[in-house]
C-alpha cells in the first residue's frame, strides 16, 4: 500500500476516533437545561436516522433474499458523524 494511502487512512481513523470520543463525552457530561435539550435533540435525531437506515437495510435484504451483513464499525462511524452534525446544528439553533 502506498505511503500516501496509509497516511490518509490514518487521518480518517483519527478523525473517526475523535468523533466517537466527542459523542461519548457530550452524552455523559452534565450541563444546564439548554445543553441537555441540545444533546437530547441531537441524540434523538441520530437514533431516528440510524433506525431508519437499519429498517431500509432489512427491507432491501428481504426483497433481495440476502442475509444481513452489517459492519458495526461503519454503523458506529455513521452514528458519530450524524450525531456530531446534528449537535452542531442544534447548538447553533438553540444557542448552547
Amino acid at each position: 500500500m502506498p505511503i500516501g494511502a496509509m497516511i490518509f487512512l490514518g487521518v480518517v481513523l483519527a478523525v473517526f476516533a475523535a468523533l466517537d470520543i466527542i459523542m461519548l463525552v457530550t452524552l455523559l457530561r452534565p450541563g444546564d437545561e439548554r445543553n441537555q435539550v441540545v444533546v437530547w435533540k441531537a441524540s434523538s435525531f441520530t437514533l431516528l436516522a440510524m433506525t431508519g437506515k437499519t429498517v431500509l437495510d432489512v427491507i432491501e435484504n428481504f426483497v433481495r433474499a440476502q442475509p444481513m451483513t452489517v459492519n458495526p464499525f461503519i454503523q458506529l462511524e455513521i452514528a458519530a458523524i450524524i450525531y456530531f452534525i446534528s449537535l452542531v446544528y442544534y447548538k447553533k439553533k438553540l444557542g448552547g
